[in-house]
């Protein structure tokens, strides 16, 4: 006797007709007409059961703060760090973790149920990641928070930050963060990026750094990234983030900056959305949108993943935790039309994110946790074309979201009957 099973369903590889059982909180078997019985069953009627959405580039402790302490005239990186600069002394714990938590309610109804989240350490205080370690375990039974100490004012750049980033690992966060862009000089961008490397492989740690987001094409820290994770063997367990500098280096540079990064296990996170709002600012035209080489990393072999990364904050006042229009955004801006470059698009905000994170039992498979998304689509493609409703969303075999099929009742003249069709 099963828990639950969610019959006649599609599968993200293409499969149909798949019958999936759970147990116990684990996926017991994925077949079709599964002989056995459940407490509960749901017929899926040929939609799309997908493992749940995964956002591996966000900013928690800003998220929901636009307006404060004033709108983003520019539309710049550099006007909304200095404008995060002018609120962080004003911030509050409780509101930081309100903020947060109402985030956190969308995403699980957007069927997104891992997020990683870069925090600012360069506040002496550790508010927010204060903050957001409370909200790891607020949220813990149906979304995993992974959160990045993030210096973002530079960790050799600000006064005491690399002891501040390292007071907030001793606290308990994941994965250690740095900007080595923004740091004074090109030389101690390269040093922020082997300290930083160095204290990760010490503490057993991940590493995901914003690298070289900018449009300066001589930004190139993604290639010491690269050597520093080479040379402390820590192939997998490292992601530059934004890259956008790569849109602008010239061909014969990334021809040989590209097998570097492969070489050394180094995974790659673009944000369309933000990128290409961002970048190019200072350009008429030709304007450069920003966003990194996606298809060609993917060629390569690198592992790309696409992540939100600002929602309604002092960098970007739109976004609404929706993966799918993340990836809506980074098939567009990346030309990614074939059948198989939309369905990699589908995997940058799914599977690949998550062995970024090194999730455990991230998928649609026998022993893989039962966390997964019922969409309104036949197949991935679809799942984008349409930015489907999530008609249920499923943490450890049990519904903790549902929306309506989005459906339009039409009534046109002439017709003698009302129309349904499937938006």
């Amino acid at each position: 006797m099963l828990d639950l099973i969610v019959r006649h369903c599609t599968l993200p590889d293409g499969r149909t007709n798949q019958d999936v059982g759970v147990a116990q909180g684990r996926i017991m078997a994925v077949q079709p007409a599964l002989p056995a019985q459940a407490g509960t069953e749901l017929d899926a009627q040929g939609q799309l059961l997908s493992p749940p959405f995964v956002d591996a580039h966000f900013h928690m402790d800003s998220t929901l703060s636009y307006g404060l302490p004033r709108v983003n005239q520019s539309g710049t990186l550099l006007e909304g760090i200095a404008l995060w600069g002018e609120l962080k002394p004003h911030l509050t714990q409780d509101a930081i973790v309100e903020r947060a938590l109402a985030y956190c309610d969308g995403a699980v109804a957007k069927g997104l149920l891992a997020i990683r989240s870069h925090v600012d350490v360069c506040d002496p205080r550790l508010l927010a990641t204060e903050a957001l370690l409370h909200v790891r375990e607020r949220v813990k039974p149906y979304l995993d928070l992974q959160l990045v100490a993030f210096p973002q004012d530079g960790v050799l750049r600000a006064p005491g930050a690399l002891a501040q980033l390292t007071r907030a690992l001793d606290m308990g966060v994941d994965v250690v963060g740095g900007i080595p862009h923004f740091e004074r000089t090109s030389a101690e961008g390269a040093e922020s990026v082997r300290i930083l490397c160095e204290l990760a492989a010490e503490r057993g740690l991940r590493v995901d750094m914003h690298c070289d987001e900018t449009d300066d094409p001589m930004s190139r820290h993604i290639e010491t990234l690269a050597f520093q994770a080479q040379r402390l063997s820590l192939q997998g367990r490292v992601a530059g983030s934004h890259l956008t500098s790569m849109h602008s280096m010239d061909n014969y540079y990334v021809s040989k900056l590209l097998p570097l990064v492969h070489e050394a296990g180094v995974a790659a996170i673009a944000n369309p959305l933000i990128n290409i709002t961002l970048q190019g600012r200072h350009d008429t035209y030709p304007k450069r949108r920003g966003m990194t080489r996606v298809p060609e990393m993917l060629a390569m072999g690198i592992p790309v993943a696409f992540g939100h990364d600002c929602v309604m904050d002092p960098w970007y006042s739109l976004g609404s935790g929706d993966m799918l229009e993340v990836a809506h955004m980074g098939l567009h801006v990346g030309q990614m039309t074939s059948q198989a470059a939309m369905r990699q698009c589908f995997e940058a905000v799914t599977t690949t994110p998550a062995a970024i994170l090194g999730l455990e039992g991230h998928g649609i498979a026998p022993g893989c946790r039962a966390d997964f998304v019922l969409l309104q689509a036949r197949d991935p493609v679809e799942a984008i074309r349409l930015r489907a409703t999530r008609l249920a969303v499923f943490r450890a075999g049990v519904q903790i979201a549902a929306t309506p099929p989005a459906v339009a009742r039409l009534t046109l003249p002439g017709r003698p009957q009302a129309v349904s069709w499937q938006v």
